[in-house]
């Protein structure tokens, strides 16, 4: 701060500033005058109206799914998960080649009514399996 000879700080002369009228200046008005009505006005949540790529199931996820993921140290992958159908099957991106490749499908339908198994067998085996379980229960169970 500057103080004058009498201790006192200079009054504060007037600053007058001038808007600019430029044309980029009412450009990003007009868009943010834009964005508000739309945000003003979008639909509220549980209107009648759903985006093209919004599911219209209510109740559990439907369809297909895409991830991508690491399969080894220096490869990657995409990994295709079809809830309808129980099936996972995954494909490997060959950088050389500049294309994906096909590298392992498993139906897990069967699979999850195991109780106790922890290898890789096919899925007619645990099929069989499970009905030997289930006979096995009901032999159990039976009086």
């Amino acid at each position: 701060m500057i103080f004058r000879d009498d201790n006192t700080l200079p009054k504060e002369q007037p600053v007058s500033v001038r808007a600019s009228t430029s044309p980029a200046n009412w450009l990003i008005a007009l868009s943010l005058a834009v964005i508000a009505g739309c945000l003003l006005f979008q639909p509220r949540p549980g209107s009648a109206s759903l985006a093209h790529a919004q599911p219209s199931q209510a109740a559990g996820a439907r369809g297909v799914f895409a991830f991508t993921g690491q399969l080894s140290k220096d490869s990657y992958g995409v990994f295709m998960v079809d809830v309808d159908a129980g099936t996972i099957w995954c494909y490997r991106y060959d950088s050389v080649h500049n294309m994906l490749k096909f590298v392992a499908a498993r139906d897990w339908r069967y699979d999850r009514y195991l109780k106790d198994y922890s290898t890789e067998p096919a899925t007619d085996f645990i099929r069989r399996l499970l009905e030997q379980q289930r006979e096995a229960e009901l032999q159990a169970s039976s009086p």
